[in-house]
């Protein structure tokens, strides 16, 4: 592959333009002979899971293609799933930028994105026009103006219009960037949340005569005791899976550091240790009652590893494949 060469010229630029640049080329080459260069062989490492079957447990998390622009392309990386969004009900800029910033030192990315996307019908369009044979999750949220206490119908909206297209869906409660949205990791929030979207699959799987998996991303800075509730809610609901963890607000292991300060959310290694910690304490808690997918800081096999010994069923990057790019996918899944 030849991202060792392509990386030094895209760290120089800053890191949205970078991103930008890649998913227009990446779009540019789709259904050419330029395929070929980012197409690599991995092996077939079966996996069942929400009762789906997986080629392979490493997917790629949601946010690096927020509106399934790419899913052919990272695709032939060797993902086993793409997870595409987090995509709103309508269209939204986001946050002002800048609002992406790396720690090189740390490997690490803050992130203040803001749930920028181009709208759930856009992005709905482009995963009906996707070639991949993989599963396809599709990552939802709610509208930045959409009020705290109405956010439930921002995902309802999302459900109806995705549920058709989807291998699963992720209702995203998590991410730091959009106000108050943790809130509805919580409590009764969490339980209207959960009763709603588990009573809008039930409607949706009667209408198109299929089960779609729905799954929950949850933070990694919940309190044992709030992560005992949590898991305690996906159960009662009989939600399908829960994805272990979203981007972190803790900036102890990168204080000092370039960039540490900025607000928003921190992924890549600092994240790592904390991630693989949620999901060795939800292991424990679920007992096997539903599956989880394990996502922070896996930047090595050695990493993926201590993922699923920690109790994931599948795994994703986003952070680590920036910073190594696809020969992360090869290491991995070859040796996983």
């Amino acid at each position: 592959m030849l991202y060792p060469i392509i990386r030094p010229a895209l760290f120089q630029l800053d890191p949205e333009r970078a991103h930008e640049l890649t998913i227009s080329q990446l779009k540019l080459i789709r259904g050419t002979p330029f395929e070929r260069l980012v197409h690599q062989r991995v092996p077939s490492r079966p996996v069942s899971c929400m009762g789906l079957q997986f080629d392979n447990p490493l997917g790629l998390a949601a946010g690096l293609d927020k509106n399934g622009e790419c899913i052919d392309a990272f695709g032939m990386m060797g993902f086993g799933f793409v997870e595409v969004g987090t995509v709103t009900p309508r269209p939204q800029a986001g946050n002002d930028k800048p609002r992406l910033f790396r720690l090189v030192e740390a490997e690490g990315i803050i992130n203040r994105m803001g749930f920028n996307n181009l709208g759930v019908d856009h992005l709905v369009e482009n995963v009906k026009k996707a070639r991949f044979k993989g599963i396809i999750g599709i990552n939802i949220g709610k509208n930045k103006d959409t009020p705290v206490e109405q956010g439930k119908d921002d995902y309802l909206i999302c459900m109806e219009k995705t549920y058709a297209h989807a291998g699963y869906i992720t209702v995203n409660i998590s991410s730091p960037n959009t106000p108050g949205l943790r809130t509805l990791q919580y409590g009764e929030a969490l339980d209207d949340l959960l009763s709603a979207i588990k009573n809008k699959q039930q409607e949706l799987q009667k209408r198109h005569l299929k089960y779609v998996p729905v799954a929950v991303k949850i933070a990694p800075d919940l309190s044992e005791e709030e992560l005992i509730q949590v898991a305690d809610s996906l159960v009662r609901h009989n939600i399908d899976g829960v994805i272990a963890t979203n981007t972190t607000l803790d900036r102890s292991l990168v204080e000092g550091l370039k960039h540490a300060g900025e607000s928003g959310g921190l992924s890549g290694r600092p994240v790592q240790l904390k991630s693989t910690e949620v999901i060795h304490r939800l292991n424990q808690e679920l007992q096997g009652r539903l599956p989880i997918i394990g996502v922070g800081g896996i930047d090595s096999l050695m990493a993926a590893k201590e993922k699923l010994a920690a109790g994931a069923s599948l795994i994703q990057i986003y952070s680590g494949f920036i910073y190594k790019g696809p020969g992360l996918i090869k290491d991995i899944v070859k040796n996983i």
